[in-house]
């Protein structure tokens, strides 16, 4: 594996029914919006229960508004009917937005169930190295021709080594490709970010498996961006400089909160600097956009309000 001739990147398309979002680690980066998603958010689960869908619309608008390129959607909540749930508010959204979506769940006939109402080509989150999970998920993949989010994991492990990590791509690819004839730049590698609280040798694991991916295959990445902060203080700090780091080693995605001006704030900063914002050109419209909504902040204010 050389060091100083990566593989040509690769494309990944994924689209709504009226827009293309195309990601690749020689592009601007691709922000998936993580706030369609119950985990961890009673309240938001309890809405659902019952029927009130009104915090979805919210939070659509919102990461729209962050600068969202995708929306993750999941709908994993207990005692619901997950594939009907799903299906659902996947219309919803698309009825809201023209954002392309990552449907994303455990469960297969939820997946299905959401590409089945699905209007374009969607991002498919996820398969493992698992053999179960590569024949449930693959064949759906290609059913609906969709694109799919790969993690190196099997039912032994989460390595830590980056060297495991890279055979177990190595495995997802072979069955992807040539047992299912899904194309390889419609494989997305997540490479497993994990918490940097509960071991600081895993940031560096990590890179390397995506030094590694870019290097052999030049496939796209994406990752969980606050899973890296998980468990810290100060996790917006943290999670723009892991982005910022990743995205030299080829990270060309990440599911994060679109809400966070700071985070996306890091990785536009960064498309800038790897030279995937011609002319900074980007980087001044959202400059100047910022201002503009302070100002128009500023003078909605009461008198005396600064």
């Amino acid at each position: 594996m050389s060091e100083t001739t990566p593989a040509t990147p690769l494309h990944t398309s994924i689209r709504s029914a009226s827009r293309e979002v195309v990601i690749g680690s020689d592009l601007p980066f691709c922000v998936i919006g993580e706030r369609l998603n119950p985990t961890g958010r009673r309240i938001f689960q309890e809405q659902i229960k019952a029927g009130d869908l009104s915090a979805i619309e919210r939070d659509v608008k919102a990461q729209v508004l962050g600068g969202a390129d995708v929306l993750d959607v999941n709908m994993g909540v207990p005692l619901v009917d997950e594939a009907e749930l799903l299906a659902k508010v996947i219309t919803m959204v698309q009825g809201m937005t023209d954002l392309p979506i990552c449907i994303d769940s455990s469960v297969v006939e939820a997946l299905e169930a959401g590409l089945s109402v699905y209007q374009g080509r969607a991002l498919v989150n996820s398969i493992t190295a698992e053999d179960e999970r590569l024949e449930q998920v693959l064949p759906l993949v290609k059913k609906y021709d969709a694109a799919v989010v790969a993690l190196p994991n099997d039912v032994d492990e989460i390595p830590m080594e980056a060297e495991k990590r890279l055979e177990l791509v190595e495995k997802i690819v072979r069955v992807a490709t040539q047992e299912y004839g899904i194309a390889i730049e419609d494989i997305v590698i997540d490479p497993l970010a994990m918490p940097i609280g509960a071991d600081q040798a895993t940031g560096i694991s990590t890179l390397a498996t995506m030094r590694g991916i870019r290097e052999t295959w030049g496939m796209n990445m994406t990752c969980g961006a606050s899973n890296v902060s998980f468990g810290m203080p100060g996790r917006h700090e943290l999670n723009g400089a892991w982005l910022a780091m990743a995205m030299t080693a080829g990270l060309s995605s990440a599911i994060m909160d679109a809400r966070t001006p700071s985070v996306v704030a890091a990785v536009r900063a960064a498309d800038l600097l790897l030279g995937h914002d011609e002319w900074g050109m980007a980087w001044i419209s959202r400059h100047r956009e910022m201002q503009r909504a302070a100002e128009e902040a500023a003078a909605q204010a009461p008198a005396g309000v600064s």
